[in-house]
């Protein structure tokens, strides 16, 4: 444990030089760790663009850095505010915080987290969660507790020491967001295939992967899925078309077609399993750059280095299908592909795979049908994050996010 300064100054983020220097204090703190993968310097920066990023439309974002009395930026930490960040059964106005990185030293933790409070009062909130991120919940959400393997794209990824920090100071345990993995050459249970052969049996079911030359369709099928199966759940809202056409084609370099599948009833779009290579088996080569000379790089790098992971991103199944064995349909359709499976004197018998490992990004422990869907495909949980809430008031009772029905 480092001993706390005698003297530390906050500074508020306000000029170009200051942003770098918020980077800087992420990679300081985590150089010596074998696992961190230095997140695109550009990744962070649009999230405090209000070019970039839509949040700022409903709140606001403010950043300090501290300083210790020898000149070494020893913390950092976002707070912000969103209108659109709340949960029905929320009782007060509920603020956030995040990108934090420190020392491990609880006396510089709490003057980053008190003055974030501080702020967040003065806005009207009564209660903060974090780390979470100003803006949507698929990047930089939960702090990490468990599993510290090399990160994947965009998920968070902090020292063991940071738990402690956070629940010293009064945070608790809002909810735990559990990541899955499993490897590739890993054969399914047999009642996914023996769910697959029942809807295989009706014509009118059928399936495709994603095609990058009709990303259009693809994203209507996508939104009118999303809309039926999460809109109204959890907070989440209406997806527009428009939004989905452009977050495909932001997708479309880095995107496999062959690792996206959708699933149809009579033509009508039912289910979504989207995925994705892992971008940081490349990025991690660029060291948080993304200049022209690393994007060709990157090319380079894309062209000559096989990515031995995909992340899986999506996955659903509108209600009227849902305990019908779509997913189970869904998935063995994918495999025949991603794992080159076949079926032979009545067995299955895995051939060329396309990746050599899988992790889904984070389920929330408040969607126990969605936990119970994973655990039927692997019980590996490979990363546990957790997202804290401290209440301004100490003397209110603390409730923990509701469970999804």
């Amino acid at each position: 444990m480092q001993q706390g300064t005698d003297f530390m100054n906050l500074i508020e983020v306000t000029t170009p030089r200051l942003e770098k220097v918020f980077i800087a204090v992420n990679v300081d703190i985590n150089k010596n760790d074998p696992n961190y993968i230095r997140p695109l310097d550009k990744d962070i920066n649009d999230v405090f663009d209000p070019k970039k990023n839509k949040a700022f439309r409903y709140g606001e974002v403010i950043r300090w850095i501290l300083k210790d009395d020898n000149g070494n930026f020893i913390g950092r930490i976002a707070a912000f505010t969103n209108k659109k960040y709340k949960h029905k059964d929320d009782d007060v106005p509920v603020g956030g915080i995040g990108f934090f990185d420190c020392i491990n030293d609880q006396v510089s933790a709490d003057m980053l987290f008190d003055v974030a409070k501080h702020w967040l009062l003065q806005k009207g909130m009564q209660a903060m969660d974090g780390p979470i991120n100003f803006g949507e919940r698929d990047r930089w959400w939960g702090l990490l507790v468990k599993g510290f393997a090399p990160p994947i794209y965009c998920l968070n990824y902090n020292p063991p020491y940071y738990q402690q920090l956070f629940e010293t100071y009064g945070f608790r345990n809002y909810y735990n967001q559990i990541c899955y993995a499993m490897q590739a050459d890993t054969l399914l249970v047999q009642k996914f295939y023996d769910r697959h052969a029942e809807c295989a049996k009706d014509p009118d079911f059928s399936s495709s992967h994603i095609k990058k030359n009709q990303l259009d369709k693809f994203a209507h099928d996508f939104t009118v899925v999303y809309n039926k199966a999460w809109a109204g759940h959890g907070g989440l809202k209406q997806l527009e078309e428009k939004i989905v056409r452009k977050m495909f084609q932001s997708m479309k370099p880095v995107m496999d077609e062959k690792v996206n599948w959708f699933v149809y009833y009579k033509g009508e779009p039912i289910g979504i399993w989207i995925n994705l290579p892992d971008l940081n088996q490349w990025f991690k080569y660029l060291d948080g750059k993304f200049n022209w000379w690393h994007k060709l790089k990157f090319l380079w790098i894309k062209a000559t280095i096989r990515n031995k992971k995909f992340t899986g991103l999506v996955f659903g199944v509108i209600p009227e299908f849902q305990g019908k064995g779509v997913d189970s349909y869904m998935i063995v359709e994918g495999c025949k592909v991603i794992q080159g499976l076949r079926k032979e004197n009545g067995k299955y018998n895995l051939g060329k795979l396309l990746y050599d490992d899988y992790e889904m990004q984070w389920i929330g422990e408040f969607n126990p049908k969605m936990i119970n869907v994973t655990e039927a495909l692997t019980t590996n949980r490979s990363r546990i994050l957790t997202t804290y809430r401290y209440l301004f008031d100490r003397t209110k009772e603390f409730h923990r996010h509701p469970v999804l029905h």
